[in-house]
C-alpha cells in the first residue's frame, strides 16, 4: 500500500454568481450616476447671489465622494 502524506487537494475557486458579475455593477453605476446628477442639479436650482461657481463645485465633489464611499466595493 502507498500512503500519500502532505498532499493538498486544490479545489477550484468559486465563480461569482451572474448577479454579482453583471447586474450588480450596472445597478451601482446607475445609482452612482443618478445620485451625482441629482445632487448636481439640486445645487444650482436656487442660485443665490455670491455663491458663484463654488456651490456646484462643492456639491459635485461631495456627491462624488459619497458615491465612491458607498458603492466603491462593488
Amino acid at each position: 500500500k502507498e500512503v500519500m502524506v502532505g498532499t493538498d487537494i486544490k479545489s477550484k475557486p468559486l465563480q461569482p454568481h451572474w448577479y454579482e458579475r453583471y447586474v450588480q455593477p450596472c445597478v451601482a453605476e446607475l445609482l452612482g450616476s443618478a445620485l451625482f446628477i441629482f445632487i448636481g442639479c439640486l445645487s444650482v436650482v436656487e442660485d443665490v447671489e455670491g455663491t458663484g461657481r463654488l456651490q456646484p463645485a462643492l456639491a459635485h465633489g461631495l456627491a462624488l465622494g459619497l458615491t465612491i464611499a458607498i458603492l466603491g466595493d462593488i
